[in-house]
């Protein structure tokens, strides 16, 4: 293979069809303009959220290690509130136990919530403290201890009227039970701290 044929330069084959960037006579064409993204607009009183980012896997959650569980504890929290602006809740539900009764209510609410033409706006879940001792308990879990603070959550109805407007809950602590099993973490249990 000649070096040319890496580089794009030089001339083409005799009947070869022309170059993307040329015209059968030779004349050099406009490039196409890249369609522009459509830009993220949270949820608020004049409806739903939208373009919501789709959350990523963090390369860090991906391990097996202290700071890959922590990576990963945030990331659950990153889709929850991904769940609370979109209704979707089917990334939660891949790496989420249905015996998890906390996670099931706040999944009831989200998917309640946006049925019919209905949202939620704000309720935006943030964790400014995750730690883990990276020790496997008793009953086979990893733990991972979560501080969450939520802003206030605001029901609206399809007819865009206001339904509830939930104050700003206090923050919680809460315990996360978790494993790694086929090469990913999945959560059995979120319950809250008690003491």
């Amino acid at each position: 293979m000649s070096a040319t044929a890496c580089s794009g330069g030089g001339t083409p084959t005799p009947g070869s069809p022309p170059a993307a960037s040329q015209s059968p006579s030779g004349q050099a064409t406009p490039s196409a303009t890249p369609t522009p993204t459509a830009s993220y607009k949270p949820a608020d009183a004049t409806g739903k959220a939208q373009n919501v980012p789709v959350p990523e896997l963090p390369e860090a959650a991906k391990a097996e290690t202290k700071e890959g569980l922590e990576a990963f504890a945030r990331y659950w929290f990153v889709l929850l509130n991904y769940g609370y602006e979109t209704g979707d809740t089917s990334r939660l539900d891949a790496i989420t136990s249905s015996q998890c009764r906390a996670c099931e209510r706040a999944k009831a609410v989200i998917s309640g919530w946006h049925e019919g033409g209905r949202w939620l706006a704000g309720g935006k879940v943030q964790t400014p403290s995750v730690s883990t001792t990276f020790k496997v308990a008793p009953d086979g879990n990893y733990q991972v201890a979560i501080q969450v603070s939520q802003q206030a959550l605001s029901y609206y109805n399809a007819d865009g009227t206001l339904q509830q407007a939930a104050a700003k809950p206090e923050d919680t602590g809460n315990l996360m039970l978790a494993v790694f099993k086929r090469g990913a973490w999945y959560v059995n249990n979120i319950q809250p701290i008690v003491g």
